[in-house]
């Protein structure tokens, strides 16, 4: 069960937050994206002219569209919060199963219904392997070995007691 994290900001600045760095993420990552499609689908001598013309026009939206799940996804996970009273996985599979029916609306309800349990999946596997991370990776939990008794410690002989034989 994941704890809580404290350390964010409250839930309207939250929103902001997320929709900005998956905006930001969306948009470099997409940069780089069609940087390399746009570069290998010019002509031989156009190459840079041809990535930076793609990356003008394709990369805003994808940061759009990165920044629109991020937002949509926050604003659920502080509205199932606020519903709950909770903060476990839970909310996290519940805001990405909102998030995946909500943003497939348009395409009817059995299209909404599918994206709703493949974003719900997909968030559930997340935050499944998040959870393993943590218990690998905690220090807490592992267990440890008593401390040896002193006289069960092996010590080292007597300077005087080592023999100084020549070597050969």
């Amino acid at each position: 069960m994941a704890h809580a994290d404290h350390t964010r900001d409250p839930c309207p600045w939250v929103i902001l937050n997320d929709f900005g760095g998956a905006f930001a993420m969306g948009a470099i990552g997409g940069g780089i994206w069609h940087g390399i499609k746009g570069a290998r689908n010019s002509p031989r001598g156009e190459r840079l002219v041809g990535a930076v013309s793609v990356i003008k026009a394709r990369a805003p939206v994808t940061g759009g569209n990165f920044g629109v799940w991020g937002g949509m996804f926050s604003t659920f996970d502080c509205a199932v919060k606020g519903w709950r009273q909770k903060e476990d996985a839970w909310n996290a599979i519940i805001s990405g199963f909102l998030t995946g029916g909500c943003l497939a609306a348009r395409s009817g309800p059995r299209s909404a219904l599918g994206s709703a349990v493949a974003c719900g999946i997909l968030l559930g596997v997340f935050e499944g392997v998040g959870v393993l991370i943590n218990r690998v990776f905690s220090e807490g939990a592992r267990p440890q070995l008593p401390p040896l008794p002193e006289n069960m410690v092996p010590q080292q002989p007597p300077p005087s007691a080592v023999s100084h034989a020549p070597a050969h």
